[in-house]
């Protein structure tokens, strides 16, 4: 089964300043490569490349980032479109979310991913079908 991976996850996979957390994160990005299950929107990718090129002390280099992305497109990136906006707006409304963290979720949904790896919600948390998993508190496997 797919599972939609949100930004943060990513960005601590590379970020090995963040100890444990980083270590888990590329833990569960092998495990994802390896069965073939992460799926992203493009939302994610672009905010994966300004964090890890912008954000991050020190950045990674730019070309290093676009491999990174351009490797990403194996988990089918999803494009931005109306369905996924007006899903979002929907989300956003029910759940009183950010509007950014309600298009990753209707993205995870657009998706088909019952499940959204991230620590930006409540482990277990349920909208509507997709379930919150975090990262540093399920192992990969399970």
């Amino acid at each position: 089964m797919p599972l939609f991976v949100d930004t943060n996850v990513l960005v601590y996979a590379r970020d090995a300043s963040e100890g444990s957390k980083h270590e888990r994160a590329v833990r569960w990005v092998r495990q994802l490569w390896a069965d073939r299950s992460g799926r992203v929107s493009i939302q994610v990718l672009e905010e994966y490349y300004v964090t890890v090129t912008r954000k991050l002390s020190p950045g990674m280099p730019t070309a290093e980032a676009r491999a990174d992305v351009r490797n990403l497109f194996a988990w089918r990136p999803l494009p931005l479109g109306p369905e996924m906006l007006e899903g979002a707006w929907e989300v956003e409304s029910r759940f009183r979310l950010s509007f950014w963290d309600a298009l990753v979720v209707s993205a995870a949904k657009a998706a088909g991913c019952d499940r959204l790896l991230s620590e930006d919600f409540t482990d277990g948390r349920d909208f509507d079908g997709v379930r919150v998993v975090s990262p540093f508190a399920h192992e990969p496997e399970s």
